[in-house]
C-alpha cells in the first residue's frame, strides 16, 4: 500500500505505508543522527554517507530548508564572525529573526548563491566545494530540485526499517497506538 505526498506547491513522491515506528523517544538519539547546523561540507558528506545517501541527495534534501525556521541561536556564530554571508542579509539577521517561507520552492538554493545561507551548513553546500554545481543547477531549474528531492526522501524514508517485532505500525502518525 502506498500513499502519494504533496507539499505545498512543491514536488510529489510515493512513499510505501506500513513502516514500523519506534515507541520511544531519544533525545540522545536524535542529536546524535541529525547533521550539525556547524558542520563543514565534508563532514555534512560524511554524515550523509554513514545512512547511505550521496552527497547530492544530501543537497537536494537540504532543500527542505526552504520551510524551516532557526533559532538565532544556532547561526549568531556565522553572521558576525563569517565572511561568505551577504553583509545586507547578516544585518537583517542581526536586528531580527525573519519569518520563514511556507512555500516549498527552490529559494533555498538561490539564496546559497547570493551567500544568504542562514547556517554555516547550509552556505558549505555553495562556497567552492564539490557540491556548487548542484545547487546552481536548484537554483535555476526547480524540475530538476523536485524530481531529486522527491527521489532522495523515498531513500530516506527506507533507512533503517524497524522489523518484527521492532516498533508499531501507527494508527495515527502523532502518538503511539
Amino acid at each position: 500500500m502506498t500513499l502519494q505526498v504533496l507539499l505545498f506547491g512543491g514536488p510529489s513522491w510515493t512513499v510505501q505505508l506500513g513502516r514500523r515506528d519506534s515507541t520511544t523517544a531519544s533525545s540522545s538519539a536524535v542529536n546524535t543522527n541529525i547533521p550539525s547546523p556547524l558542520m563543514d561540507l565534508n563532514a555534512l558528506i560524511s554524515n550523509f554517507a554513514k545512512k547511505g545517501l550521496s552527497a547530492k541527495e544530501m543537497v537536494a534534501l537540504s532543500g527542505a530548508h526552504t520551510i524551516g525556521q532557526a533559532r538565532c541561536l544556532l547561526f549568531r556564530q556565522r553572521i558576525y564572525n563569517e565572511t561568505n554571508i551577504d553583509s545586507e542579509f547578516a544585518t537583517s539577521l542581526k536586528s531580527n529573526c525573519p519569518s520563514c517561507s511556507v512555500l516549498f520552492d527552490n529559494g533555498y538554493f538561490r539564496d546559497l548563491v547570493n551567500n544568504k545561507g542562514v547556517f554555516h551548513s547550509d552556505q558549505q553546500l555553495f562556497n567552492g566545494g564539490s557540491t556548487d554545481s548542484q545547487v546552481t543547477t536548484y537554483s535555476t531549474n526547480i524540475g530538476t530540485f523536485y524530481a531529486d528531492f522527491a527521489n532522495a526522501m523515498v531513500k530516506m524514508g527506507n533507512l533503517s526499517p524497524l522489523t518484527g517485532t521492532e516498533g508499531q505500525i501507527r494508527t495515527n502518525c502523532r502518538k503511539i497506538n
